[in-house]
């Protein structure tokens, strides 16, 4: 990273001798090369770490025998949430096989959720089900970041610690753990590809998930503060699933008002899926698009060159993260050190890494 701030040091000391200019000019010209280097750099970073993200355990640690785990997520459909609930079921494996706990010691877990990331209504009725149960730990990802308000008063009530995954709640306070993903780095990089792919100049738009889920405001907001940094970039539309009736009919909207539309941002998997599905006219050139999420479909298209790559997560390893969280919870006060917000770094995907090794944690088998 010290080659980052050496480069535009001696950029700037170059440019003003030649030209003569001032400095605040020339700092002008060179900061999207500058916002290039950093994210390109950070991002391959991310993707050379090895299984950082997977915590062993430590069976010195003082956890409740026979602690029950319920999680409420926000969806229980798609690849990206069943590998979420392998990390988690592994997880509670492991425990149990550390800690060699018996048949009446056994730490269980139970995952419940809607099947549409959409019905917030359905995850409300879930939790107040949940919390009347009374779990040791309650394991949440939201759907909306403003509707669980009295459910996790309820369980803060009844003293039941809340770890939140994937998708915070605007009440940071009512939470003791955050696990999830840097989304904003998944907008920053998604905004880096995408501008680099169209040459850094035209139009572009943004095709979003719910606009009331922490995760996709996180990823529109990094997305869009990053194509700052491009003059000649512009954004001229962002849609929200949730703010549409038809998500497929608004995309197609956008692409006849856009004849000249340059790329697209599509920010998770299930908005990914609907944009390849949409017919497109095949004598215009293609739009370029950068997904979320390495599904098998969005595999497909990347080696069909329909979308240019995906910045993609690690749900196993936001699965696993949650289970050990939570169950650092139920340790005596104070004996063990919680770390409070938890961001794994997202990776990059395209046709040059997909069949890299070092890439498997980042791709969904279905």
């Amino acid at each position: 990273m010290r080659k980052v701030a050496v480069i535009p040091a001696v950029l700037l000391t170059v440019l003003c001798t030649l030209n003569g200019c001032k400095k605040e000019e020339v700092e002008k010209v060179i900061e999207p090369l500058v916002a290039d280097i950093q994210t390109a750099e950070t991002s391959q970073e991310a993707q050379e770490e090895e299984d950082p993200v997977i915590p062993e355990i430590d069976a010195s640690v003082e956890i409740q025998p026979g602690a029950r785990i319920a999680v409420v997520s926000k969806s229980t459909s798609g690849s990206y949430w069943s590998l979420v609930r392998q990390g988690m079921e592994q997880a509670v494996e492991d425990v149990n096989e550390a800690y060699g706990f018996g048949k009446d010691e056994q730490i269980t877990m139970t995952f419940e959720g809607a099947s549409d990331e959409k019905d917030v209504s359905s995850q409300v009725n879930t939790l107040d089900a949940v919390i009347a149960e009374n779990p040791d730990v309650l394991c949440i990802s939201a759907s909306d970041t403003n509707s669980l308000q009295a459910q996790l008063e309820s369980a803060k009530e009844n003293g039941i610690p809340v770890v939140a995954f994937d998708s915070s709640v605007s009440d940071s306070k009512m939470v003791r753990a955050f696990r999830g993903t840097d989304n904003k780095r998944v907008g920053e990089i998604a905004a880096y590809r995408l501008a680099v792919a169209i040459g850094k100049m035209g139009k572009v738009a943004v095709f979003s998930a719910q606009e009331k889920t922490q995760s996709i405001q996180e990823r529109v907001e990094g997305f869009t503060s990053y194509m700052e940094n491009y003059p000649d970039i512009d954004v001229v539309e962002i849609v929200y699933q949730d703010q549409v009736d038809d998500m497929t009919a608004a995309m197609q909207e956008v692409l006849e008002k856009n004849p000249q539309l340059e790329g697209v941002f599509c920010t998770n998997a299930d908005i990914s899926g609907l944009y390849l599905d949409m017919p497109k006219d095949e004598t215009q050139d293609p739009v370029v698009m950068v997904g979320v999420d390495a599904t098998a479909k969005q595999q497909e298209a990347i080696r069909n060159s329909k979308e240019v790559g995906v910045v993609s997560q690690q749900p196993y390893a936001i699965g696993y993260q949650t289970i050990w969280t939570a169950l650092l919870t139920t340790a005596p006060n104070k004996s063990v050190e919680i770390t409070r917000n938890l961001r794994i770094d997202p990776a990059w995907i395209d046709a040059s890494n997909i069949d890299d090794p070092a890439n498997s944690a980042y791709l969904y088998s279905n």
